[in-house]
Protein backbone atom coordinates (compact mmCIF):
# COMPACT_ATOMS: atom_id res chain seq x y z
CA UNK A 1 0.00 0.00 0.00
CA UNK A 2 0.90 3.70 -0.59
CA UNK A 3 0.40 7.07 0.59
CA UNK A 4 0.83 10.48 -1.64
CA UNK A 5 3.28 12.40 -0.30
CA UNK A 6 3.06 15.12 -2.76
CA UNK A 7 -0.12 16.52 -4.36
CA UNK A 8 -0.34 15.68 -7.75
CA UNK A 9 -2.30 14.78 -11.09
CA UNK A 10 -1.78 11.48 -12.43
CA UNK A 11 -1.13 11.64 -16.03
CA UNK A 12 -1.89 7.95 -16.18
CA UNK A 13 -5.48 8.13 -14.86
CA UNK A 14 -7.20 10.78 -16.70
CA UNK A 15 -5.21 13.56 -14.41
CA UNK A 16 -7.04 12.57 -11.31
CA UNK A 17 -5.54 14.79 -8.45
CA UNK A 18 -3.91 12.85 -5.36
CA UNK A 19 -4.04 15.03 -2.05
CA UNK A 20 -1.32 14.43 0.58
CA UNK A 21 -2.57 11.70 2.45
CA UNK A 22 -4.45 10.12 -0.04
CA UNK A 23 -4.29 6.24 -0.66
CA UNK A 24 -2.84 5.12 -4.33
CA UNK A 25 -3.71 3.54 -6.49
CA UNK A 26 -7.59 5.14 -5.54
CA UNK A 27 -10.03 1.65 -4.96
CA UNK A 28 -10.73 -0.11 -8.31
CA UNK A 29 -7.33 1.29 -10.21
CA UNK A 30 -4.35 -1.11 -10.98
CA UNK A 31 -0.93 0.08 -11.30
CA UNK A 32 2.47 -1.70 -12.36
CA UNK A 33 5.34 -2.39 -10.31
CA UNK A 34 7.31 0.24 -12.70
CA UNK A 35 4.98 2.95 -12.73
CA UNK A 36 4.84 2.57 -8.63
CA UNK A 37 8.41 2.61 -8.56
CA UNK A 38 8.78 5.45 -10.61
CA UNK A 39 6.24 7.33 -8.75
CA UNK A 40 8.17 6.69 -5.82
CA UNK A 41 11.89 7.91 -7.10
CA UNK A 42 12.95 11.26 -7.83
CA UNK A 43 12.67 11.27 -11.68
CA UNK A 44 8.95 12.40 -11.36
CA UNK A 45 7.89 16.05 -12.95
CA UNK A 46 8.06 16.95 -9.45
CA UNK A 47 11.88 15.85 -8.93
CA UNK A 48 10.91 14.20 -5.52
CA UNK A 49 8.65 10.91 -4.98
CA UNK A 50 5.38 11.80 -4.69
CA UNK A 51 4.00 8.59 -3.45
CA UNK A 52 5.75 5.97 -0.72
CA UNK A 53 5.14 2.34 0.62
CA UNK A 54 3.37 2.24 4.06
CA UNK A 55 3.56 -1.03 5.37
CA UNK A 56 0.22 -2.74 5.93
CA UNK A 57 -0.45 -3.30 10.16
CA UNK A 58 -1.13 -6.54 10.90
CA UNK A 59 -4.62 -8.20 11.64
CA UNK A 60 -4.92 -8.72 15.33
CA UNK A 61 -6.49 -12.16 16.52
CA UNK A 62 -8.27 -11.82 19.34
CA UNK A 63 -7.48 -14.79 21.76
CA UNK A 64 -10.47 -17.41 22.21
CA UNK A 65 -11.56 -17.38 26.13
CA UNK A 66 -11.02 -20.35 27.19
CA UNK A 67 -14.30 -22.06 28.98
Amino acid sequence: MYKVVETFGDLQDNNHIYIVGDEFPRQGLTVSKERLEYLASDKTNHGKPVIEEIAEKPKTVKPKKEK
